[in-house]
């Protein structure tokens, strides 16, 4: 039975029992006795009622369901306004207000409740917020029935998403049923306006950030790519002896491997002579100049680290054999090891180091400055100097160090022959003891050669013969007594040799120094006079460094100062002593006589047998020798690198052999009452003597005599000539005695070296040298 069906029959047969009708429960007029009560100001539900009654779409339910939520969140915005308005009220009345608490911030709400309900408004204020709050829920029906029906009309149209809009998006209208009211009657439109103003700014902003984020991203990927780059460059670096390409000479795996060996004073005329034809037939096999230049000053020491380091003696601080360092207060003197091997005076990066660094192992015989521990470096194998090492003994050496495993094998070698530069001191240049020491160094290379050739390393193998610098004859007439130019008590102190460097004790005494200087060497084109800061030659490179003395006496070549302690000149003339050394050099490194050598094979030098290039200075050797090896070098002066660019083959005509020294004697014009035997007083060249006022006395003339200046330099045969060995060309200037006591000296020297050359034979079977080279204590110039 259904429920209709069941209220009837109920229904009647309680009217048939004669009782009043009633509504029964289900009655929907009856449904709530005290729901008018209850809701007496409150809308009724006629109007839900109504619509319930109709048939309503999803829309439309939609649209009530978002009212009733307007409404109650209007509601909730009324209680706020309320107390807010009586908080306002109470403020006003100059009741007193709760001071802020930190510690009581959670209690604030109870006590503020708690006062207000203790609190007693007037009966008047009550009202006229009742009729406040009344008028203004007046105001709001009438609003709320107005949008109400505007709701449902767009609900029943399918035009409801003005109000999704709204609520969704968060951006209600002023006036709208959950705000304040808005006078203007475009509010909606304005609002949708505003908002997608908004949303195009937001896109704005997003493809903004696109940009800037794409931008940074291709920073980032760019300094990426650099640092990889960079740290590829590191990796190539320190591991290229892993990345070289080894060759097999039938034993062994060899990877780029260079020999370089220095000859200490070979002058490039020296291949003239006919006493070289090991080092000749290198030169038809590889690639030379006719000459190499060395760098200024031409010694020892600042040219064997130029060849080292590639670096001018000015930027690599070894600037002489001897010198001054005004920053350290202290001197350099190269046989002094307790001073020269200190590091702190050697700058730049030689060659071990570099190959040290990019992990190569090197092995150094000898070589200036390799003992110094420079940048806290040394070599993998080094030899300590050892003055009076047998040439053969170094043959042995060098290919010992070729000999050694693969792994402990050096791909850089070098040696330091100092036999030739040694001997030409002591000798001099056109001496047969230097003829003999040339003939046995090429011999000491052709051993080298050999064992290249018995290893099968020949094509395997780089070979470079370089030498320093050149050689020139001395000799007593040209000699200059130092304290002849200067005031001595006013220097301070005196660098290098032959050449001589000037510190003043007192600065401002410079000037007059050297205007004294000036003055006395104006009468001899065979000294020149330079102030460091001032009119240095540019092409020395020796003005940049404050190792470099600030006044310089550069003599010619062949030419030489001395000091009074070391030799009085004027004596030393007049007895006809024997200046030694009988070579120098030191002089201008352009100068003919100081010219070096250059000669190199090997598969670094993949050059036409007897190839030509053009002359070069020796700050380019660095560059090769590194690049010969696959190493890269420090930065340096040098300019050239490998390959070469040869100019042409060498011709049939060698380099001409320069002339020695313009020679100086001194003749006299003895009165016709002088003896035969009687010698003449020998004077400085620089110095006039004044004719005395009697005529009886023999006045003494200088004269300059050039000999040989257009015809080479004569061979030395077996014997030494007594010109050679100092003595004069004039019979009559020396007397009997003194004449035997020279020949009886001479001869002794030349009975010494035979029977040397006998002995050398006889203990060994290959060349070895006749005179030892000179110690670490002996006064020649390196």
């Amino acid at each position: 039975m259904s429920l209709r069906s069941l209220n009837t029959t109920n229904a009647a047969a309680a009217g048939g029992r004669g009782r009043p009708r009633e509504q029964t429960l289900l009655s929907p007029s009856e449904y709530d006795a005290d729901a008018l009560s209850i809701r007496s100001d409150q809308d009724t539900d006629s109007d839900d009622d109504e619509r319930q009654m109709r048939a309503r779409n999803s829309r439309e339910l939609r649209a009530h369901d978002r009212l009733v939520l307007m409404e109650e969140e209007e509601l909730d915005q009324l209680v706020t306004e309320t107390r807010k308005r009586k908080e306002r009220e109470r403020r006003g009345s100059g009741l007193p207000l709760p001071i802020p608490n930190p510690l009581n911030l959670f209690s604030r709400r109870l006590s503020d409740a708690s006062r207000s309900r203790s609190a007693s408004p007037s009966v008047n204020s009550g009202e006229s917020v009742r009729d406040a709050v009344t008028e203004k829920r007046s105001k709001r029906r009438a609003r709320r029935k107005a949008k109400r029906d505007r709701l449902l009309a767009d609900a029943q149209h399918g035009e409801d998403g003005e109000l999704m809009y709204e609520m969704e998006e968060g951006g209600m209208k002023d006036g709208s049923d959950t705000g304040d009211s808005s006078d203007r009657d475009d509010s909606d439109e304005v609002d949708r306006k505003t908002l997608l103003h908004m949303a195009d700014i937001k896109a704005k902003r997003r493809r903004v950030c696109c940009r800037w984020a794409l931008l940074y991203a291709l920073v980032a990927v760019g300094f990426a790519i650099l640092v990889l780059i960079a740290w590829k460059l590191s990796i190539d670096k320190r591991s290229v002896r892993h990345t070289q390409k080894l060759v097999s000479n039938g034993t062994a795996m060899f990877a780029p491997t260079t020999l370089i060996i220095s000859l200490d004073g070979f002058r490039a005329d020296f291949l003239n002579r006919g006493l070289t034809p090991r080092l000749s037939a290198f030169i038809k096999e590889g690639v030379s100049p006719l000459y190499m230049l060395p760098s200024f000053p031409s010694v020892t020491f600042p040219n064997h680290y130029t060849l080292a380091t590639g670096l001018y003696p000015e930027a690599h601080g070894i600037v002489g054999n001897t010198f001054w360092d005004p920053a350290l207060q202290q001197d350099f003197y190269y046989t002094d090891p307790k001073r020269s091997l200190d590091p702190k005076w050697w700058k730049g990066e030689p060659f071990w180091v570099t190959a040290q660094k990019q992990g190569l192992k090197t092995a150094i015989h000898m070589w200036p400055g390799s003992e110094a521990h420079i940048l806290n470096t040394n070599p993998t194998y080094v030899d300590k100097y050892k003055g009076d090492e047998k040439l053969p003994k170094k043959v042995n050496r060098i290919l010992e160090f070729l000999d050694m495993p693969d792994a402990e094998r050096p791909q850089i070698i070098a040696a330091y022959v100092p036999n030739v530069d040694a001997i030409g001191h002591k000798f001099g240049p056109n001496s047969t003891e230097i003829q003999t020491t040339i003939s046995k160094v090429d011999g000491m290379l052709d051993g080298i050669f050999r064992g290249l050739e018995e290893r099968h390393l020949t094509n395997i193998v780089n070979v470079i013969v370089v030498s320093d610098h050149g050689m020139a004859t001395t000799d007593i007439s040209r000699l200059v007594q130092l304290e002849d130019l200067v005031d001595v008590s006013k220097v301070e102190h005196t660098d290098g040799w032959p050449l001589v460097g000037l510190r003043p004790k007192t600065p401002d005494d410079l000037d007059a120094i050297h205007k004294e200087v000036v003055e006395k060497t104006r009468g001899n084109p065979n000294l020149e006079v330079y102030l460091r800061d001032v009119d240095m030659p540019e092409r020395y490179h020796f003005s940049k460094n404050d190792r470099i003395a600030p006044l310089w006496i550069v003599p010619k070549a062949g030419w030489a100062l001395v000091k009074m302690d070391e030799m009085n000149l004027k004596e030393a003339q007049a007895k006809g002593t024997v200046y030694r050394p009988l070579g120098l050099h030191g002089y201008d490194h352009e100068h003919p006589l100081m010219r070096a050598i250059f000669v190199a094979r090997g598969p670094a030098f993949p050059h036409q047998p007897n190839s030509e290039v053009d002359v070069f200075q020796n700050i380019n050797v660095y560059n090769m020798l590194c690049d010969s090896v696959g190493i890269i070098p420090a930065s340096n002066n040098g300019t050239l690198r490998l390959p070469l660019k040869p100019i042409g083959l060498h011709s049939d005509n060698h380099l001409e052999t320069p002339a020695d020294p313009a020679e100086h004697t001194l003749v006299t014009s003895s009165s016709l009452k002088a003896s035969a035997s009687t010698k003449p007083v020998m004077v400085n060249p620089v110095t006039t003597s004044a004719a005395s006022a009697n005529p009886t006395v023999t006045v003494t003339q200088t004269v300059e005599k050039t000999v040989g200046v257009d015809k080479p330099v004569p061979q030395a045969t077996g014997k030494p000539s007594f010109d050679q060995e100092g003595g004069s060309e004039d019979g009559d200037e020396k007397s009997g005695i003194d004449k035997v006591g020279d020949s009886v000296k001479n001869f002794w020297d030349w009975f010494t070296g035979k029977v040397s050359n006998w002995w050398d034979k006889v203990t060994t079977t290959q060349p070895d040298e006749s005179e030892d080279p000179p110690s670490e204590g002996d006064n020649f110039s390196g």
